[in-house]
């Protein structure tokens, strides 16, 4: 089902970065080429065709792709995020791809308003800045403001209580310092592999009224306290309204009301704070002090845990409503085996800009969908069928992913080979990478060919193994 979508937006081009910051996107071209296996056949071609697919990128082109995907704040539901859906469309019908637009009804979540105020004992109050510094208007700029995916509606007027991470063990810490939560506000810091959406909740059972969760972040880099951490607090994926089956235009939804709906949302509200924010309230706290384990690991200025004394006021209002996403795909038809489907995809949309996180992923595929056309142009066909997918609204709880996996179910459990993501290409210095065990040996087989850009002389897989001292693939969280 294809869809006609707004125009592209112009892309404008710059110096493009160095080549190290683009060492991942051939780590992941190299692992979709090699995830298709060429015909025994004719191996001289295989070869040849190798070749050709590594050699025929470029760091200008890839830095064209990221430019154009990041000119604006791209939430999904909104006309930017669109135009992000039509742009990857577009650069697949260039290539003569066979290109599919398939929307989604979806309920999605925005914010409307927040703010948190701290009142003290001589009746004085502090309203305290909950956005990113350096931004006037969100409005203008087009970003939204910070808030959490999904939260309620709610107000709460309490004393604080900071509960580190926010997991189980943080509260069996405070309960031995006798320090209980109910009917107060909790403070936590991101960290330990906890989600956001875990913490609150946790908060929630122990009969918390709100939760406050703020990033200490990396003082090395330089943006150390002024960014904030939108994200999702939905339970589980996929579209709320239909869970277990696709949320096409006009197909069945349950009611907002309905208790299976009601249990994927949190009952208390949150919000992201930014880290001087978060260490404004952290100040304010008295009560006993934190557990040294909490004070060694953390980067804040305080050592009281609360409750109090100081009273927080905290107000939030948002809205849940009906959107149309868009997941775009490019199909390479297989020569040899057309029913088995070798899947390359990441998503699109993105709580700001999405430099990182997911359009350096994007620009990646991009780049692979621009040289597999140009090896068809050669004569080159896949063994099995590639398909290239372009997610939306995953930010929101891996929604556009979830609806169309939901609508092929049947279809991708007797011919899926194998699937490869990637959201964020590029962040920083290292390689990092996560598989089921069976891919191992084909990703220390593809690092081993690459030339680490740091290091003369030394391929990627020496740099990595010397690093970490063992080969270290993540398992995947299935």
């Amino acid at each position: 089902m294809s869809q006609n979508l707004i125009k592209p937006a112009t892309i404008f081009t710059a110096k493009p970065p160095p080549i190290c910051y683009f060492l991942f996107f051939i780590i992941l071209c190299i692992l979709g080429f090699y995830a298709l296996h060429f015909p025994p056949r004719i191996p001289q071609n295989a070869a040849l065709y190798r070749q050709m697919f590594l050699s025929s990128g470029d760091n200008y082109t890839l830095y064209s792709y990221l430019r154009a995907l990041t000119q604006h704040p791209h939430l999904a539901g909104t006309k930017p995020s669109l135009d992000t859906a039509n742009y990857v469309k577009t650069h697949f019908q260039t290539l003569g791809l066979e290109t599919h637009v398939v929307p989604f009804k979806a309920l999605l979540s925005y914010p409307l308003h927040a703010s948190v105020a701290l009142h003290f004992r001589n009746g004085t109050e502090l309203k305290l800045p909950l956005n990113e510094v350096g931004i006037s208007g969100y409005a203008v700029s087009g970003l939204v403001q910070p808030y959490h995916a999904y939260s309620p509606s709610g107000s709460a007027h309490a004393k604080v209580v900071f509960v580190n991470y926010g997991r189980e063990e943080d509260y069996r810490a405070l309960a031995v310092r006798g320090v209980d939560v109910n009917g107060c506000i909790v403070i936590a810091r991101k960290g330990d592999d906890l989600g956001r959406g875990a913490v609150v909740e946790i908060a929630e059972a122990k009969g918390a009224l709100a939760v406050l969760i703020y990033a200490e972040g990396d003082r090395s880099r330089g943006g150390f306290g002024t960014g904030v951490e939108r994200g999702t607090v939905m339970r589980g994926v996929g579209d709320p309204q239909s869970p277990g089956w696709p949320g096409i235009e006009d197909g069945e939804k349950l009611g907002l009301q309905e208790s299976e709906v009601l249990s994927r949302f949190p009952r208390i509200p949150s919000l992201p704070l930014p880290f001087e924010t978060a260490q404004i309230i952290l100040e304010s706290l008295g009560g006993g002090l934190m557990p040294q384990e909490w004070r060694d690991s953390g980067q804040s200025r305080f050592s009281g845990v609360g409750p109090g004394p100081v009273m927080l006021n905290f107000t939030y209002q948002g809205e849940k409503k009906l959107a149309t996403i868009y997941n775009v795909f490019a199909v390479i038809r297989g020569s040899e085996e057309p029913d088995r489907y070798v899947l390359l995809g990441n998503h699109r949309d993105a709580w700001t800009y999405g430099a990182v996180d997911p359009n350096s992923g994007t620009s990646a595929l991009l780049d692979i969908a621009r040289r597999y056309a140009l090896l068809m142009r050669k004569g080159w066909n896949p063994r099995r069928t590639i398909v290239l997918c372009s997610w939306d609204a995953e930010e929101f709880g891996m929604i556009g992913s979830t609806e169309w996996v939901e609508q092929n179910l049947i279809n991708l459990g007797a011919k899926a080979v194998a699937y490869l993501n990637v959201d964020c290409a590029v962040q920083g210095p290292g390689f990092f990478v996560g598989a089921t065990p069976q891919l191992d040996n084909l990703i220390f087989e593809v690092t081993k060919k690459i030339k680490d850009p740091d290091s003369e002389g030394a391929t990627v897989y020496e740099k990595w193994t010397t690093i970490n001292g063992v080969k270290n693939v993540n398992p995947c969280k299935i």
